[in-house]
């Protein structure tokens, strides 16, 4: 590997060999080849005819058939440097390869027929892969919810210690979120078309000549180059190029993906700040050059810092399909090769370490557990007034005095560092006729997690395992962590 000059970090540590290759040359210069089979086949298919012999044979297509992924680079990038025209020097190489075939290459077509066509097919591969991807980090955070749907821990709202949840029920808010980007993703991706075969200007101008003005034929081009793609449909109108739009409806997938690994990569790391739920943590890594003790939430860490990359790079796409003018401008191409295969590089590397953090997280219940008793005597407040009212107290009066007490102990607590003695203050209040056992029944977790076990169940076996049994050939992804 060379070191004098720049390589993508996208490559080198990130993005996994299966997302590298949907948009590598082999694969994009192999696809403009089948595309340009596609088209020959259908044109022959139709009974193109040129004094009243046939245009295009089996023997040309078979020809092109044979020299669909020995790509001659050498040739094309020579040509290039002359006529400084990638898709103009990709037929002329082809030609070198198919001579028979090499006078009806590309017939009938501009550039983005197979530059635009190609995307369409490299971005919807891209896209599959991502779902495989997403529907395992889904399938490890079930597994983490049912798992732990009963361990009753502190919910946070402002970040601020509020009434419990369970480490399952948090789960299962992330869950939802990838859920929520699967689905987008499973429609934008169901709703790709192919751009087909319009010509300069989006009008089949060009088959109207070579189809003597046949209407009826020409309407068969595009479906025909569809199925033979594996696609359903081509957009029935264009100008040059598809919409740019298609590709900000992609990005924007990619970015709520993005957006979604964000937020769960700054829990786990809230979480790790309180000792409570670590990522996985090697046998000899390193957590600081300085500080040998340490156990830095780095995955997670590059989960939210590649995750902000994307969510950025989305406006890429949607600033350049603003700016397009009619039919076309090439402002777009330069742009697109950067972003939309940045943006899915970067979102392949952030769902493979999603995948490998949700399998590894380590849960540390005692110190959960520390963390609740240290606040559920605050919590237990309304508890012990009901119990007390109950007893014959006056509400209004008990609700003054609990307030009193309340304030006092979390004085003592932040001020003086002092542990949580609010239930000894109220044992020893002659305003409350409860001892400190009678207290203490009052501190069980589990009092105050409402129905999070249930919900976690009820979502897991109503929404997500169904999803997950319609998806099983897509289990079994182990994402592998380069660095």
């Amino acid at each position: 590997m060379s070191k004098d000059s720049y390589i993508s970090p996208l490559s080198q540590r990130y993005a996994s060999k299966e997302m590298q290759y949907i948009f590598s040359q082999d694969k994009k210069f192999s696809t403009w080849r089948r595309l340009w089979i596609a088209l020959a086949e259908t044109e022959m298919e139709l009974g193109l005819k040129q004094d009243g012999n046939p245009v295009i044979t089996q023997d040309m297509i078979d020809e092109m058939k044979e020299h669909i992924t020995d790509i001659n680079y050498e040739v094309a990038e020579a040509r290039e440097k002359q006529v400084r025209h990638d898709v103009m020097s990709h037929v002329y190489a082809y030609g070198k390869q198919c001579p028979k075939a090499a006078g009806i290459i590309h017939l009938g077509a501009t550039s983005c027929y197979v530059g635009d066509n190609t995307d369409i097919i490299i971005m919807r591969e891209g896209l599959l892969l991502l779902k495989k991807k997403l529907i395992n980090v889904i399938a490890s955070l079930a597994d983490f919810a049912d798992k732990y749907k009963d361990l009753p821990t502190l919910a946070f709202t402002h970040f601020q210690p509020a009434q419990p949840t369970t480490m399952g029920k948090r789960a299962t808010l992330w869950i939802q979120e990838f859920l929520m980007d699967l689905y987008d993703l499973e429609y934008v991706c169901s709703s790709m078309k192919l751009l087909g075969s319009k010509g300069t200007t989006g009008t089949q101008a060009s088959f109207m000549e070579l189809f003597d003005g046949d209407e009826a034929v020409i309407d068969k081009i595009d479906p025909m180059i569809a199925q033979k793609m594996g696609f359903e449909e081509c957009y029935p109108v264009s100008g040059q190029t598809y919409s740019r739009k298609l590709d900000t409806r992609v990005l924007n997938v990619l970015s709520g993906i993005a957006a979604s690994a964000h937020k769960f990569s700054n829990d786990i790391r809230l979480l790790a700040h309180l000792k409570e739920v670590e990522e996985p943590f090697e046998k000899n890594q390193i957590g600081s050059s300085a500080m040998a003790y340490k156990r830095n939430p780095m995955r997670c860490e590059r989960i939210a810092s590649i995750s902000r990359y994307i969510m950025i790079d989305a406006l890429n796409p949607a600033i350049t399909s603003a700016s397009q003018w009619f039919e076309r401008t090439l402002d777009d191409s330069a742009n697109k090769r950067l972003s939309v295969a940045e943006g899915f590089l970067a979102c392949d590397g952030v769902l493979d370490l999603c995948i490998n953090v949700s399998n590894g997280l380590v849960v540390y219940p005692k110190v959960v557990r520390k963390h609740l008793d240290e606040e559920l005597p605050f919590m237990a407040t309304e508890n012990i007034l009901m119990d007390a009212v109950k007893q014959g107290g006056d509400r209004q009066k008990l609700h003054e005095r609990i307030r009193s007490l309340s304030m006092e102990a979390g004085r003592a607590v932040k001020e003086e560092g002092s542990r949580n003695n609010l239930l000894e203050l109220i044992a020893a209040d002659d305003a409350f006729p409860m001892d400190m056992n009678e207290l203490e029944t009052t501190l069980d977790p589990h009092d105050y997690i409402g129905r999070a076990p249930s919900q976690v169940t009820n979502y897991l076996n109503g929404v997500i395992r169904p999803l997950l049994d319609e998806n099983s050939d897509l289990l079994g992804v182990q994402a592998e962590i380069t660095v």
